[in-house]
C-alpha cells in the first residue's frame, strides 16, 4: 500500500508537498473545496484538499521546481497579478494568500476575463478581477490600493516598463515582484539569454535590485523568472 504524506515547503508558506509511493508534486491547500479549476487532481488528506500545482501550466511552480529562492507570495499579502489569463495560476496565488489575502487579477482580454470569473472568481472571495490593459496602470487605480508584491506574466515586449509603470504605481518600497520574460514576446531575433540578460539590465535601470534570475525549462521553452525588490 502507498503512503500518502503531505508537507509544507521547506521554504515557502502555504505551499506543499505531496509525496505519494515516493513520486513529490508540488500544490496548494484549497481554499475553495470540491472546485476544480483546470482540471488539476485533487487530494484529500487531514480533512484539508490538496490541489496538485502543475509546472507544465504555471511559470510559478516551475520556478519553485527550479530552485527560486525567492517567492513573494506569502499568506495575508494584497498580490497584483498582471496578466491573470483564465486564472491557473491566479487560483494557486489565491490559495496561498488565503482569505486574509487578496489577488488583484488584471486581464485585457473580454473572453479570457469570462473564463477568469466563472472558474476562479466565482468560487473564491480573494480574487477581484480587472478588464484593463497592464500597460496603462491608472485605468484601475479606483480598485487596487497599495500592493505587497506584484507578480506579472503579460506577452509583451516592453514587459519591464509594464512591471515598472505599475510598481511606481501600487508596489511599496521595499517590495518584491516576481516577472515572467517570455523571449520571443520580446525580441524574436535576438537568443534568449540575451533577450534576459536584456531585461534584467533595464530593470536596474527602473529601480528595481535583481533578487534571482531562473530559466524555466524544461517546463517552458524560452522562459525566465526574475524576482525582483522595488528600490522607487
Amino acid at each position: 500500500m502507498r503512503s500518502l504524506e503531505i508537507q509544507e515547503h521547506e521554504k515557502f508558506p502555504n505551499i506543499f508537498w505531496v509525496r505519494d509511493g515516493g513520486q513529490a508534486r508540488l500544490a496548494t491547500r484549497s481554499i475553495s473545496p470540491k472546485v476544480n479549476v483546470y482540471g488539476e487532481d485533487i487530494i484529500t488528506h487531514g480533512g484539508e484538499e490538496y490541489r496538485i500545482w502543475n509546472p507544465y501550466r504555471s511559470k510559478l511552480a516551475a520556478a519553485i521546481l527550479k530552485g527560486v529562492r525567492n517567492v513573494p507570495v506569502r499568506p495575508g499579502m494584497r498580490i497584483l497579478y498582471l496578466g491573470a489569463a483564465s486564472g491557473t495560476t491566479v487560483s494557486h496565488v489565491s490559495d496561498i494568500v488565503g482569505v486574509e489575502g487578496e489577488v488583484y487579477a488584471v486581464e485585457i482580454s473580454q473572453r479570457t476575463i469570462r473564463d477568469l470569473i466563472g472558474r476562479v472568481c466565482k468560487h473564491r472571495s480573494n480574487v477581484q478581477p480587472i478588464l484593463a490593459d497592464a500597460r496603462f496602470p491608472s485605468q484601475y487605480r479606483f480598485i487596487v490600493g497599495g500592493v505587497d508584491s506584484i507578480y506579472c506574466d503579460v506577452a509583451q515586449p516592453e514587459q519591464a516598463k509594464i512591471l515598472a509603470s505599475n510598481s511606481n504605481m501600487y508596489l511599496k518600497k521595499g517590495g518584491e515582484a516576481m516577472i515572467a520574460i517570455k523571449a520571443r514576446s520580446v525580441d524574436v531575433t535576438l537568443e534568449p539569454r540575451m533577450v534576459f540578460d536584456m531585461e534584467v539590465k533595464n530593470l536596474r535601470a527602473m529601480g528595481f535590485n535583481i533578487l534571482d534570475t531562473i530559466r524555466l525549462e524544461p517546463y517552458d521553452k524560452d522562459h525566465a523568472m526574475v524576482t525582483v525588490e522595488y528600490a522607487g
